[in-house]
């Protein structure tokens, strides 16, 4: 044999691969969201892949015959599988996006939802953008943050304190009561400065697009570029740029929306959740957590600071007070006091209102209008907020007062400024209604909209302009001078110098929903809206039309969101209703709801309340016939058990899924937004 035949024998075969010299095991988790699947799997590094296959890189694996996106979670010695090992098929980007800190927190979350970490995942992590990863990081040196003097925080007891902490690298966790009428803007970007200032980063979430523009705008002056936003509004590649800006350690504080609450700042020094009630913050993709839970989770997994803010407070931060495990960052009464407007309810709304001739065409008692025009006389602008935008988005049998409802799909009706019926839900008119409890043929008004109210609010006060704010078409500030402003809930605009007054509308439409946390709700949009109105020294008068007997109307006149929420949490104490319990959902048709709880082996703790059908105004799980039944099965256990029944739902998807048993969509929820 020749020297060249030993070459080209010796010579191993052109595709033959050849393992990694070290560390060639890559365990990866891939990107499949099935429960029986959610795990990582073992695969071979070749040495070409070898530099690039590095924990927390995007990677592409063949799983089941098919080419599958995945996450290369670490690199080990040897495999505990005993048979053959696939290759791994390539490294996608070896930007390593996927750090240990977040990785940990993704499988937390799928844990504490009954969810699967790939749907965490594409939560946490947006779509790759080639291009912008290939962009060369910026070398130059951030300016220096100085740390401001956040005197704002010295009127709250434990404010200065709760900084303080945080600056030096402790972990403490508190819930935040804002002042009425505080520059919610100023005192987060205050408070991230502080912490940036010391080397550490900061995560803020606030509910929506208005807040962040505001905390933004406030955060600018004081962090510059060391500050980036994260909103769906930006676009992918801008959003994917200022994400891995903060990965790579270039922007030390992140404030944004939902999603936000996963970026993935390096040494995370503290996390921000503000307004944590607003049901902007409710996320409606599997396994549907909540940020404020994110970033409980969040802060005990890292050791960073928490701070849960907001003007009202939920029985959810509440419980976390309650627990000891979080502590009050509140100001005293008499700063309470100075701050906040003059609040009056009404001590008899029946009698006042009917008896009232300025009722019979506003619905307004006299109280209210002269509140609105003192405030119109001293050149100030007026809020008059309603539930519901719309004309008359709420109708009903004139003679029986049942409910008017579709037809077709029987969502409720509602009526047009050209006095039109159709369905709220599919749009189908209804062209001749009939009552199908009575026979009735009229109909009469449920619920009054904002368009419906500027008419009348126009004839009531001629010559004033009129504003209106709700749905897609908001006003986020009025200009000075005397206006009315109608705007629905989280939809008011700011006034130069606030408002002068404010009515707040209709508001048994929001205390009397079949919700559980109705009167949560009521209180926590009744104080957003208050706290837009100037100071009583200043003439600032709210007025809300109800009883004033009523315990979350006395909460707004006393201007006592904590009394409230700790009331209200032990009613839920009580009554076993979260936060007291943990409760998880099962929605799905009649039989694939049993045939899950079939499967379901839970805690001896536990109990099953149901099946009811869904309640009204709850989306139908994904691919369901909009025609047919849905039941909602709840499972309700205490606390202390809630990770064994997080469990137990986990368990019970992977068999549904491992036996294909999953043609009749169903949807498990742990802690609902809404239980009905």
């Amino acid at each position: 044999m020749t020297a060249e035949t030993e070459r080209v024998a010796a010579k191993p075969p052109r595709n033959q691969r050849v393992a990694a010299p070290q560390r060639p095991v890559a365990r990866v988790l891939p990107m499949l969201g099935l429960a029986h699947l959610d795990r990582p799997f073992d695969y071979l590094v070749d040495a070409k892949t070898d530099a690039d296959a590095q924990p927390g890189v995007r990677v592409r694996v063949r799983f089941a015959g098919r080419l599958v996106d995945g996450y290369l979670l670490e690199r080990l010695d040897r495999s505990e599988h005993e048979g053959a090992l696939s290759w791994l098929d390539r490294v996608v980007s070896p930007e390593p996006v996927l750090t240990p800190e977040l990785a940990a927190l993704c499988r937390a979350v799928a844990d504490r939802y009954a969810g699967t970490m790939a749907d965490v995942l594409r939560l946490a992590i947006p779509p790759r953008h080639a291009r912008v990863e290939k962009e060369a990081a910026s070398h130059d040196v951030a300016r220096p943050i100085a740390e401001p003097a956040a005197a704002g925080w010295d009127v709250y007891d434990s404010g200065r304190s709760f900084i303080e902490q945080a600056v030096a690298g402790g972990h403490p966790h508190a819930c935040w009561q804002a002042l009425p009428g505080e520059d919610v803007a100023a005192r987060l970007a205050e408070l991230a400065a502080s912490v940036a200032a010391s080397g550490r980063g900061v995560v803020i979430v606030v509910p929506d697009q208005r807040d962040l523009d505001r905390l933004e705008a406030a955060c600018e002056p004081l962090l510059g570029d060391a500050c980036v936003t994260l909103a769906a509004g930006l676009g992918p590649t801008a959003r994917y740029r200022r994400w891995l800006s903060a990965l790579r350690g270039r922007a030390r504080v992140v404030i944004g929306t939902r999603s936000a609450v996963f970026a993935p700042v390096v040494d995370l020094g503290l996390v921000v959740v503000f307004d944590d009630g607003d049901d902007s913050l409710d996320e409606p993709r599997s396994p549907y957590p909540h940020p404020r839970e994110v970033a409980v989770l969040r802060a005990h997994g890292s050791g960073a600071a928490l701070l849960i803010g907001g003007h009202s407070r939920t029985t959810d931060a509440q419980a976390l007070v309650e627990s000891g495990w979080a502590f009050d960052v509140v100001a005293p009464r008499a700063a309470v006091r100075e701050a906040m407007p003059r609040v009056d309810g009404l001590s008899d709304e029946d009698r006042r209102v009917a008896g009232d001739p300025m009722a019979r065409t506003a619905r307004i008692p006299a109280i209210a209008f002269d509140a609105a025009r003192r405030a119109l006389a001293a050149d100030q602008a007026v809020l008059f907020s309603v539930p519901r935008r719309g004309y008359l988005p709420s109708v009903a049998c004139a003679r029986c007062r049942a409910h008017a409802r579709c037809r077709a799909c029987n969502g409720p009706l509602q009526m047009s400024e050209r006095g039109d019926l159709a369905c709220r839900w599919c749009g189908r008119p209804e062209n001749r209604f009939v009552c199908p409890v009575c026979a009735g043929t009229a109909v009469r008004a449920l619920m009054i909209g904002d368009r419906r109210t500027a008419e009348e609010l126009g004839r009531a006060f001629r010559g004033v302009p009129i504003v209106t704010s709700s749905g897609d078409k908001i006003v986020d500030e009025v200009p000075a001078g005397p206006r009315v402003v109608i705007a629905t809930p989280g939809a008011a605009p700011r006034a130069p110098g606030g408002y002068g007054a404010a009515v707040l509308l209709d508001t048994w439409a929001q205390l009397d929903r079949e919700d559980l946390r109705a009167a949560e709700e009521a209180v926590r949009a009744w104080m957003a809206v208050a706290t837009l109105v100037r100071p009583r020294a200043e003439g600032g008068r709210v007025v809300v039309v109800a009883d004033a007997a009523a315990s979350p109307v006395q909460a707004l006149i006393r201007w006592d969101p904590v009394g409230f929420a700790t009331a209200e949490l032990r009613q839920r104490l009580e009554l076993k209703f979260p936060p007291a319990v943990t409760m998880a959902s099962v929605d799905g048709p009649p039989a694939a709801v049993s045939a899950f709880l079939d499967l379901l082996t839970m805690p001896p703790e536990a109990e099953t309340l149901g099946p009811v059908p869904l309640p009204a105004g709850v989306r139908r799980p994904a691919g369901l016939d909009e025609s047919g039944p849905v039941d909602r099965m709840l499972l309700r256990t205490p606390r202390s058990a809630g990770r064994s029944l997080a469990e137990a739902l986990r368990n019970a998807q992977a068999l549904r899924n491992a036996r294909h048993d999953d043609t009749a969509g169903i949807r498990v929820q742990v802690d609902p937004s809404t239980i009905g």
